[in-house]
C-alpha cells in the first residue's frame, strides 16, 4: 500500500520503516526533502500521486495546514497527533471532554476520512511493535467505518493488537490515553520501552 506520510518527525519516520519492513510503500512529505532517512522515499508536503492512505504525523498546531496542503480528498487519514499544551502541572491535552483534536481537524477539513489511530504509544514502540510480547494495542476511531478498517488493518499488519474504538468522538478518550502513556514513560520514570496490552479471559 502507498502511504503518505505527512511530517519527517519521529513518528513519521518509526512508522515509515515499520511500514516499510511490512512490504508497504511508505513515502515521508516533509518541508525539507532533502533530508531522508535512509532507504525511505521522501517527497514535499504536497499530494501524493497514488496515496492509498496518509498518515498525519505533524504537532498538532501544523496538522490542518498540512493536511489542507495535501488535499486527501478521499483518501483516508490516520490522524497520529495529540493537541499538546504545557500548563501550571506541566505537558497535558488543550483539548477534552466535549471535543478532540482529530474531531476539530475533521471540522477544519470538510469531508476528510479522518481516523484517530497510532497516537496513544511511544514512537519506539511505534517503530518496531513486534519486540513485544504480548502484541501492543492500538486503537482507532473514526466516523467512516471502512477508513476505521483500513487503519485498524495497518496497526495489525505492524505488529499491533488492534482495535476498534468506535466513531470519532472516541477520540477524546484515545488522547487522554496517550497522556497515560507520557505520564508513565516520562514523568513516572517508567521510560519509552513500555507498551499497553488488552488482556482476554479465558
Amino acid at each position: 500500500m502507498r502511504i503518505g506520510i505527512i511530517g519527517g518527525g519521529n513518528v513519521g519516520r518509526a512508522l515509515a520503516g515499520a511500514f516499510k519492513r511490512d512490504g508497504h510503500d511508505p513515502v515521508l512529505l516533509k518541508r525539507d526533502p532533502a533530508a531522508a532517512p535512509e532507504g525511505i522515499a521522501v517527497a514535499p508536503v504536497a499530494p501524493l500521486a497514488g496515496a492509498e492512505a496518509y498518515v498525519l504525523a505533524t504537532p498538532y498546531a501544523a496538522a490542518v495546514a498540512a493536511l489542507q496542503a495535501c488535499a486527501p480528498g478521499a483518501v483516508p487519514v490516520l490522524d497520529a497527533t495529540n493537541p499538546l499544551a504545557m500548563g501550571p502541572g506541566g505537558l497535558g491535552l488543550s483539548l477534552g471532554h466535549s471535543t478532540s483534536g482529530a474531531e476539530e481537524i475533521a471540522r477544519a477539513v470538510p469531508g476528510v476520512r479522518l481516523v484517530k489511530a497510532f497516537n496513544t504509544t511511544g514512537f519506539n514502540v511505534m517503530a518496531d511493535a513486534r519486540r513485544f510480547s504480548p502484541a501492543p494495542v492500538m486503537f482507532a476511531a473514526s466516523d467512516d467505518a471502512e477508513a476505521r478498517s483500513l487503519a485498524l488493518t495497518l496497526a495489525a499488519s505492524i505488529g499491533f493488537d488492534a482495535i476498534d474504538a468506535g466513531p470519532l468522538a472516541a477520540a477524546r478518550l484515545l488522547e487522554a490515553h496517550a497522556m497515560l502513556w507520557i505520564e508513565l514513560a516520562m514523568k513516572r520514570g517508567a521510560g519509552r520501552e513500555i507498551a499497553f496490552a488488552l488482556l482476554r479471559g479465558g
